[in-house]
C-alpha cells in the first residue's frame, strides 16, 4: 500500500478545492511531531482495513491562516471556528485516504473527529503500530499529517 502518497494527495487536494491556499509536502519524516511544535491537533480514529488515528497537527499561526482561508474572514483567536475547521480537515483528508483505500480493496470507516488545543500533546495507544508523518510547507509556515496504523 502507498499510504504516504494517498495522504499526500488527499491533503493536496483539500487545500486546493477547499482552502486555496498552496502547501507543498515534504517528504516523510521520523521527526517527532512536537518538532512542530503544535498548538492544536485534529484526529480521526480509523478502522476496518486500516486501524488507527489520523491527525493534523498546526502551530497556531498556520491554523489560524487556515482557517481564516477556508471560512473567508480572518481568524484571531483558536476558538470553536479553528477547531471545527481542522476537524473537518482531518476528516475530508481521511475520507481521500477511504477513498483510495477502497481503489485498494480495502474498506475503512471514520469516526467524528476529535480537535485538542495545547502543547506537548502525546497520542499513545495503537501498540506496535506504523507511523507516517508528512510535512507540508505554507506561507504561513509548516504543519504535519500523520497517521498511526496496525493493518486489521
Amino acid at each position: 500500500m502507498e499510504l504516504e502518497r494517498f495522504i499526500t494527495e488527499a491533503t493536496l487536494e483539500v487545500f486546493a478545492s477547499m482552502i486555496f491556499i498552496d502547501i507543498e509536502p515534504g517528504a516523510a519524516t521520523d521527526e517527532s511531531v512536537a518538532a512542530f511544535a503544535p498548538d492544536i491537533t485534529s484526529l480521526i480514529g480509523l478502522a476496518g482495513g486500516v486501524k488507527g488515528i489520523l491527525a493534523i497537527h498546526c502551530p497556531k499561526t498556520v491554523a489560524l491562516a487556515i482557517t481564516s482561508a477556508m471560512l473567508g474572514m480572518e481568524v484571531t483567536e483558536l476558538d470553536e471556528d479553528v477547531k471545527d475547521a481542522l476537524g473537518e480537515i482531518a476528516n475530508m483528508v481521511a475520507g481521500g485516504l477511504k477513498v483510495a483505500m477502497a481503489g485498494e480493496g480495502q474498506t475503512i470507516e471514520l469516526a467524528i473527529p476529535s480537535t485538542i488545543i495545547g502543547q506537548s500533546i502525546r497520542i499513545s495507544g495503537l501498540s506496535g503500530a506504523t507511523r507516517i508523518v508528512v510535512p507540508f510547507i505554507c506561507p504561513m509556515g509548516r504543519f504535519v499529517l500523520e497517521l498511526r496504523f496496525v493493518p486489521a
